[in-house]
């Protein structure tokens, strides 16, 4: 912060005004009034979901569901699963173990004309 003895005063026209300071964050060089806006929005929490396959039953197969029932899923064995961000499909993949936790590891990244397309 400037000191109040170097603050200049500013007339009507604006002249002699000094730049705000911390008002932008300062990225240094190269950086452009896109990748400022782009860093406000990194820290948006979002939905990732990972979907194995999807299944339709009438209400009297769901009230028989119990301990040890199998629900036959749409995808075959091996077929990549779907990740979806926020409900839209962004890119596909394979199951993996990490750490003895389920993962996905991306094997294809939707393009952006086929993201856009959805939205139609």
């Amino acid at each position: 912060m400037a000191d109040e003895n170097t603050a200049k005063k500013v007339d009507e026209e604006g002249a002699g005004r000094e730049p705000l300071m911390g008002v932008v964050p300062d990225h240094g060089a190269g950086h452009t009034e896109d990748d400022r806006n782009l860093d406000m929005i990194m820290d948006i929490p979002l939905k990732v979901t990972v979907e194995l396959g999807r299944a339709r039953m009438i209400v009297r197969e769901l009230l028989n569901l119990g301990q040890g029932s199998v629900v036959e899923l749409s995808k075959l064995a091996g077929e990549p699963l779907e990740v979806l961000v926020n409900n839209k499909l962004v890119a596909r993949g394979e199951a993996v173990v990490v750490n003895e936790k389920f993962g996905v590891r991306l094997t294809d990244i939707i393009s952006q004309a086929e993201r856009v397309e959805q939205l139609s």
